[in-house]
């Protein structure tokens, strides 16, 4: 019966040993575990989290680079069509002031010519009343007639 004796003791012993574990040692290993299955999957969960978001960002860096890139073209498209226009209303404005100096040199020799063309007039008649006094006070003799008007001729060119 010793091995009963002794079998029961350890039997009740093994009892209390483990009564003791499950209320004093089990739970808080088990909240440990627990606690720290918990940390893990909310790691996992931070790591999965921030693992989209990465994905999130990188989507949007590529959005916002194909924005700025199309608005640069825009700009650039615009700057290029500005300085055209530029371009062109110089051209017109040249065209412009060239037509208008080009009727002024007109209209200045136009005026220039017609003043000396009065001018010329004016000589012109001078020599022909000069003319007409000499063969008036001349007397009427052909050959100093004809010498006469050979000297106005000769003025005249």
């Amino acid at each position: 019966m010793d091995i009963n004796a002794t079998l029961l003791g350890q039997a009740i012993t093994f009892a209390v040993l483990i009564w003791f574990t499950m209320k004093f040692v089990w739970p808080p290993l088990n909240g440990m575990l627990e606690e720290r299955a918990k940390r893990i999957a909310d790691g996992l969960a931070a790591a999965e989290k921030g693992k989209q978001e990465l994905l999130d960002a990188e989507s949007r860096v590529a959005d916002e680079l194909k924005k700025v890139q199309q608005r640069a073209g825009e700009i650039i498209a615009n700057s290029e069509k500005r300085a055209n226009q530029i371009v062109e209303t110089a051209k017109e404005s040249a065209h412009i002031e060239a037509d208008k100096i080009i009727a002024e040199a007109k209209a200045q020799i136009d005026h220039e010519f017609a003043r000396m063309k009065e001018d010329l007039r004016l000589q012109v008649s001078d020599l022909v009343i000069k003319g007409a006094e000499q063969v008036l006070r001349a007397e009427i003799d052909k050959s100093r007639h004809e010498q006469i008007l050979a000297q106005v001729r000769a003025e005249l060119q």
